[in-house]
């Protein structure tokens, strides 16, 4: 049997095959104080453990990022703990495209969201890079979602705090309002 495009399926179901078996399964509850994880590939890591499970948030809704463990955490107005995740931040020395030759580290302290975008949202200063559901909080950083390619345990942003996409569309559309706090603690 031949695909529209002449190949037999022989040639095309082996690596199709190969596809299918090395994407990353989500698990997920429907509980909302359960955290995200990632089976089967190198998100499969309990970020959660990585920060405290109560921040005293003030009342306010808050996002906590902290370089030094790479995570980032969404806390109640409570100040529990509701989801967390991977994130990178900005590196201590720009990549080769900034147009800055200094330090590229993400603003430290507390800062307020003054901007929310949707899957669709870009960088107007770095290539036209997209930053799916970016939220802005920093004079132009933004925690936004990246490809899982460039989401690591590092700090390699030009200053921005990458998420996993579907991460940063939780927090885009369940969590973040404008005027959500977001703290970015000190880099060790």
């Amino acid at each position: 049997m031949k695909n529209i495009l002449g190949l037999g399926l022989n040639c095309i179901l082996p690596s199709l095959l190969v596809l299918l078996t090395s994407c990353a399964t989500q698990v997920q509850s429907t509980d909302p104080s359960t955290p995200t994880r990632y089976a089967g590939n190198r998100f499969d890591v309990d970020y959660s453990a990585r920060l405290p499970q109560f921040l005293n948030t003030a009342g306010k809704k808050t996002v906590l990022v902290d370089p030094n463990v790479h995570a980032w955490g969404a806390y109640s107005e409570n100040g529990q703990l509701i989801r967390a995740g991977i994130a990178t931040a900005g590196a201590s020395q720009c990549p080769p495209d900034a147009r800055d030759t200094n330090s590229c580290y993400t603003g430290i302290g507390t800062f307020k969201i003054t901007g929310m975008g949707d899957e669709t949202c870009y960088s107007k200063k770095y290539a036209n890079g997209l930053m799916p559901y970016c939220m802005y909080f920093n004079n132009g950083e933004a925690l936004h979602g990246s490809p899982d390619n460039i989401v690591m345990e590092d700090n390699l942003s030009h200053g921005c705090v990458r998420m996993r996409i579907p991460d940063a569309e939780w927090m885009r559309y369940h969590f973040a309002e404008v005027g959500t706090r977001v703290v970015v603690l000190p880099y060790q």
